[in-house]
């Protein structure tokens, strides 16, 4: 019985000295996992901080790395952007979305330079014109002269333009078998446009030129002769001009004959005449039809204007980056 209690009693001891040791063993294991993992992280950090001691020996490896996250976080941001939209995709799939997402900017672009370009469609720009009254370039009793011109408009928005007209020769309504006599005219002058950012822009005009013409009441081998005369004009003018080719202008305005607010002797519109009662006195008579005083110096005029703006020479920066995309695609289409 005795034997029994003691050999229980040694069984129970060993147990209880062979638990400790175990769990001694397991804790060490742990630790020495711990360590190990400590010393594998650890590792880089310490030779980054040799490295960067190595280059720069009073710049921490802390400071360093807090210094450069802000310079690169907007990159890292941008990248993990397209990497999450990106994610799940093909090939396929991705060369599309970067496709459209280019398509997307260029809109943008384009919508913004059309923006600038509405805030001023007269800068620089180069139209030729044609048109019927007083600017192309005068008009008179019997009719209008039918002209083209050019003009240019700066950045200032103030244009010079220049017109050469013609009136051609024309039968008479009045008296038969008689012809109006034709001919040539011109003008030059400035224009300033107003509203720069709208379509419709209101403009004063001040030109010199052929201004009014008028023909002989008294026919010669059965042509009336052409009067025209030279002086000065002013024009309210309303025109149309965009970004686009096409170009429209009404003008309304009054011109100023310095010659025909002369003497008689000096004045275009009078002729000399024999009084038939002395056949000695020489008067100065009308030339014109129903106007015994001649031709008027001021009087009222008006025109209509159409024209080409050439937008291919002052191109604007949505034409500029159309262009420059056209030419990427017909690389892409000659490479493959």
């Amino acid at each position: 019985m005795l034997k029994k209690l003691l050999l229980l009693l040694c069984l129970a001891s060993l147990v209880a000295w062979a638990a400790p040791a175990k769990s001694r063993k397991a804790t060490m294991k742990s630790h020495k996992k711990v360590t190990t993992a400590e010393k594998t992280v650890a590792a880089p950090a310490a030779e980054s901080s040799s490295s960067a001691d190595a280059d720069d020996g009073f710049i921490s490896v802390a400071e360093s790395s807090a210094s450069a996250k802000p310079a690169v976080s907007g990159d890292d941001d941008e990248d993990e952007e397209k990497e999450v939209s990106t994610a799940g995709m093909t090939a396929a799939q991705r060369q599309d979305y970067f496709t459209r997402k280019k398509f997307e900017e260029d809109q943008r672009a384009d919508e913004y330079a059309n923006s600038e370009r509405r805030r001023d469609w007269l800068k620089d720009r180069l139209v030729l014109e044609l048109g019927l009254g007083s600017r192309m370039p005068f008009q008179g009793e019997t009719g209008v002269g039918l002209g083209i011109g050019a003009e240019y408009i700066t950045r200032w928005h103030i244009g010079a333009f220049a017109s050469f007209g013609w009136l051609p020769k024309s039968k008479d309504n009045i008296f038969p078998d008689t012809y109006l006599q034709g001919g040539t005219g011109y003008k030059v002058g400035i224009n300033y446009y107003l509203f720069p950012k709208i379509p419709i822009h209101l403009g004063l005009s001040a030109s010199y030129g052929t201004v009014f013409f008028d023909h002989d009441v008294e026919p010669k081998n059965g042509v009336r002769d052409l009067i025209s005369v030279n002086g000065y004009q002013f024009d309210i003018l309303v025109s149309y001009l965009s970004n686009e080719w096409y170009y429209l202008q009404f003008s309304f305005g009054f011109y100023y004959a310095p010659d025909l607010a002369k003497s008689p002797e000096s004045n275009p519109s009078f002729r000399e005449s024999i009084d038939s009662r002395t056949s000695a006195e020489i008067t100065y008579i009308s030339r014109v039809e129903n106007k015994p005083k001649g031709m008027d110096k001021y009087g009222i005029v008006f025109g209509v204007t159409i024209g080409y703006s050439f937008p291919e020479f002052f191109p604007d920066d949505t034409e500029i980056r159309r262009r420059q995309r056209e030419k990427e695609r017909n690389k892409a289409g000659a490479a493959n």
